[in-house]
């Protein structure tokens, strides 16, 4: 191995690959090359025959002198260049090195506070329809001036993805100032190296692909939960709305996976202006990933009234309250939300009283108390609408309660003949709801 390492080394005309072909159990004498030795302890006798067959005096956990002088030395390799970084970092000003330690520390915090306040009262006047990923695209407009250590991306998909302002610099060969990755078609690839911009610190990354593609990003979504790194993962083409790509593309089972996984904010704006939220959210908050699903359907803005509060942090709230007495809740996520508020408005002129709770993100609203989330969700019977699979919603959900959503892989056709053919209506809701409430 050392030959062949030095002669790779010595030619650097063209790269060179090195197959390092090896046996699994290596020297113990029944088990070497089985699957045996992988997975269970070799047992006394199997370790005492590879110690011979390997030539191994020594006792159990004794690291020979030789081989620690060895790896100490190794070790003290980059002791001076190290001195001269801790000298270098002394000399940082104050302020440089918080913002290295923490990308949104209060000063950051503040202005991204502002940034996102402003964008939410002039987006809740907007009366042009647009999808979420094209929000999600006009919040980055106001998040990165706020915040100099955003570092963007896509997996090959940026102009669907809507990941990049206008203007936006791209980190190239030679040129690192930028702002910007074009990552190729390489999710995994992509999510882990965000894993990486985040834990070297200063930075947070974040990076676009299809929701359905989340598939390929999973064991470094899972990472970033474990390790506690705030990466924000921007999912676009979120539900069968994407139309004619058809069910290889619309993820109907990745929310409930995604929603399963631990430490992991799932975040569904219904708008523009919960758009903004999420992405406040994501941005403030330490050790914990976000997953952002986005839309490329268009929805009209629902929040029209505007507040500084966050309400999606609380991770769902009550959009629009019965006009009298509440008869039934209406739950949803995401574009479905502007369906359950067409629902309301036809129940109203039947004389039924409908609430809508928006709910952008379970996570968040599990982690406020009792007393709130009894009052958000009501005694009234339930009706959740999600363009996703059951899963996960029947902890809002009673027995008597009813989902209206996907238990099917999708179709190939345009986003509304799609929401009529999987029966996700507001006339389908407003159905539903009137049998409930016995006006059937």
């Amino acid at each position: 191995m050392k030959a062949a390492l030095l002669k790779a080394k010595g030619d650097t005309t063209k790269p060179w690959l090195i197959a390092a072909k090896t046996t699994i159990g290596f020297g113990a004498p029944t088990k070497a090359g089985k699957a045996s030795s992988h997975g269970s302890p070799l047992g006394t006798e199997e370790i005492a025959g590879a110690r011979k067959a390997l030539g191994w005096a020594h006792g159990p956990f004794v690291v020979p002198e030789a081989l620690l002088t060895a790896w100490r030395a190794a070790g003290a390799r980059g002791k001076s260049e190290h001195q001269a970084w801790a000298k270098r970092w002394e000399k940082v000003p104050a302020a440089t090195r918080a913002a290295l330690l923490d990308p949104v520390g209060p000063v950051q915090a503040k202005a991204l506070k502002a940034a996102i306040d402003g964008f939410k009262a002039k987006t809740a006047i907007e009366t042009t329809k647009k999808g979420t990923r094209n929000w999600s695209e006009d919040t980055l407009g106001v998040a990165l001036p706020a915040l100099a250590g955003m570092i963007g991306g896509s997996a090959d998909l940026t102009g669907s993805n809507n990941t990049k302002v206008k203007g936006q610099p791209v980190i190239v060969k030679g040129e690192f100032s930028g702002s910007y990755i074009h990552y190729g078609i390489r999710e995994h690839g992509m999510a882990a190296a965000m894993n990486g911009l985040a834990l070297y610190g200063g930075l947070i990354p974040y990076g676009g692909t299809f929701l359905v593609f989340t598939d390929y990003c999973r064991p470094a979504i899972r990472l970033s939960a474990l390790m506690g790194l705030r990466v924000v993962y921007v999912m676009t083409h979120d539900s069968i709305g994407l139309g004619e790509d058809g069910p290889t593309h619309q993820p109907v089972e990745h929310l409930a996976s995604l929603r399963a996984m631990p430490n992991v904010y799932v975040l569904r704006p219904a708008d523009g202006v919960e758009t903004a939220e999420c992405w406040e959210i994501a941005l403030s908050t330490k050790g914990t990933p976000s997953v952002l699903a986005l839309s490329r359907q268009t929805v009209s803005n629902l929040r029209t009234a505007h507040t500084s509060e966050n309400l999606s942090a609380k991770g769902a709230y009550v959009l629009a309250e019965a006009d009298g007495k509440r008869q039934v809740t209406l739950l949803a996520t995401g574009t479905e939300v502007s369906i359950a508020m067409d629902a309301r408005a036809a129940l109203a002129k039947d004389g039924i009283h409908a609430t809508v709770v928006s709910i952008p993100s379970f996570e968040l609203f599990e982690k406020q108390d009792a007393a709130y989330r009894e009052k958000v969700l009501g005694t009234a019977p339930r009706i959740a609408i999600e363009a996703a699979v059951r899963q996960g919603w029947d902890r809002y959900l009673r027995p008597s309660d009813h989902f209206i959503g996907m238990n099917s892989f999708g179709a190939s056709a345009p986003a509304v003949k799609l929401y009529e053919h999987f029966g996700m209506t507001a006339g389908k809701i407003a159905d539903a709801a009137k049998r409930m409430v016995g006006k059937a």
